[in-house]
């Protein structure tokens, strides 16, 4: 809760403490009689006069009930309209609308409570130390003249509450002759309606005129070359009588063709303002259609993008598999080698030769122990095939099918043997 909002509930608070004292208290009242000569008149006026007036404050409470039953605000729509545009539902935007929609209403029923009140609270001020304002009418007179701002001087108030009331009260009556005056001139403006049929009025008008100005000045200047050329006296007075009305003619058709410029600028101001508006409207609608297509490309793109993404998730995974992979494939290629360099057992020479293989080391390298030799020879022969199988990897990786068909056919041949 801001400091504003307390300030606020604390004013309201205090306006409703007001009211009249239980039991009859009085207090000494005095103060110039300008009605009877500048005479000093004290008079024992009670306490309840003095907390009447400020009793009036309460009718700030109208203004709430008038805000909290107004339609636009038990409207949802329209308070979902106002808060998308940054307007606050209050007070001041109520009677802004009801100015708008029934002004002459409102000022009807503003100046009839003004009068009514002011009358009653300037009667509560002065009835007690002159007698002429005991009466209500006499103080409902004096209210409307200085409403009005007229000011006979018939009858005047006394003390310092009434005087305060009559310059509020004036204050007030200027500022609703203003309001007056705003509204009487806003229902005597044409509509646009109006406003066309006028000019249409007005051009028709103004083209028949202009026809009778180019008239008139062609008659006169067949009066004047009549005058003066197809006579055989010329008379100085006729001619100067048509050569007056020829330049009067001339007068009256450069005015006609002077309002029906400012009517056609008129009209064009109006229809300008008309296409300015529908022009205004397409613009919008067409920003408002490309930038629904702009989003609609930009959600694609997204998607998209997503899309990609999780593409390069799945590859980026698939590349930290891919070493074990190539790990576990060179390990059991290693494993296959080392069963290949396993020596079998021995048995007997073959009777047929060792085909020679295109891919595979030659007999003596890969199976020593079938050449009959020493044992120096046998064991230098064995390191020298281990040393072989180890160089000739690469080539068998490289020709997987090539070696295993000289794999298959190295096991004919040992089966053979």
């Amino acid at each position: 809760m801001t400091w504003q909002r307390i300030a606020q509930i604390s004013v309201e608070l205090a306006i409703c403490a007001i009211h009249p004292i239980p039991g009859e208290y009085y207090f000494l009242w005095t103060t110039k009689l300008a009605n009877k000569n500048g005479d000093i008149g004290s008079k024992w006026v009670p306490y309840d006069v003095t907390l009447s007036l400020p009793m009036f404050l309460r009718l700030y409470l109208i203004c709430r009930v008038m805000l909290l039953h107004s339609k636009l605000f038990t409207d949802a729509s329209s308070r979902s309209i106002g808060a998308l545009n940054r307007i606050n539902f209050n007070t001041r935007f109520v009677l802004k609308t009801l100015m708008t929609i029934c002004p002459g209403t409102v000022l009807l029923v503003f100046m009839v409570s003004l009068w009514i009140i002011a009358s009653w609270t300037l009667r509560q001020c002065e009835r007690f130390h002159d007698e002429e304002h005991a009466n209500l009418l006499n103080a409902m007179w004096l209210i409307a003249i200085t409403f009005l701002s007229v000011g006979f001087g018939d009858i005047v108030p006394n003390t310092y509450c009434g005087r305060g009331i009559a310059v509020s009260t004036g204050m007030m009556g200027a500022g609703c002759t203003a309001l007056l005056v705003a509204v009487v001139s806003r229902k005597l403006e044409l509509t646009r309606a109006e406003k066309h049929v006028h000019n249409f009025m007005m051009d028709t008008q103004l083209t028949k005129r202009l026809k009778n100005a180019a008239a008139n000045v062609l008659r006169e200047t067949w009066l004047i070359y009549k005058h003066t050329r197809l006579v055989k006296r010329v008379n100085p007075g006729r001619v100067r009588t048509h050569q007056r009305k020829f330049l009067l003619a001339i007068y009256a058709l450069r005015k006609v063709k002077m309002d029906q410029r400012k009517l056609m600028d008129n009209a064009n101001t109006i229809t300008d303002m008309a296409k300015t508006q529908n022009t205004v409207y397409e613009i919008v609608s067409d920003m408002s259609t490309r930038q629904d297509a702009v989003e609609e490309r930009l959600v694609g793109l997204e998607d998209r993008l997503v899309g990609l993404e999780e593409k390069l998730t799945s590859l980026q995974g698939q590349l930290e598999l891919l070493p074990e992979e190539l790990t576990r494939c060179l390990a059991q290629h290693a494993e296959r080698m080392e069963q290949r360099r396993v020596p079998s057992a021995p048995s007997t020479m073959s009777l047929h030769p060792w085909p020679v293989s295109p891919v595979l080391p030659p007999v003596s390298s890969r199976t020593p122990h079938l050449v009959p030799e020493t044992g120096r020879h046998h064991g230098l022969s064995h390191s020298a095939t281990v040393t072989t199988t180890s160089q000739s990897a690469t080539r068998l990786t490289s020709q997987a099918g090539m070696g295993g068909l000289g794999n298959s056919q190295g096991s004919d041949t040992s089966a053979h043997s």
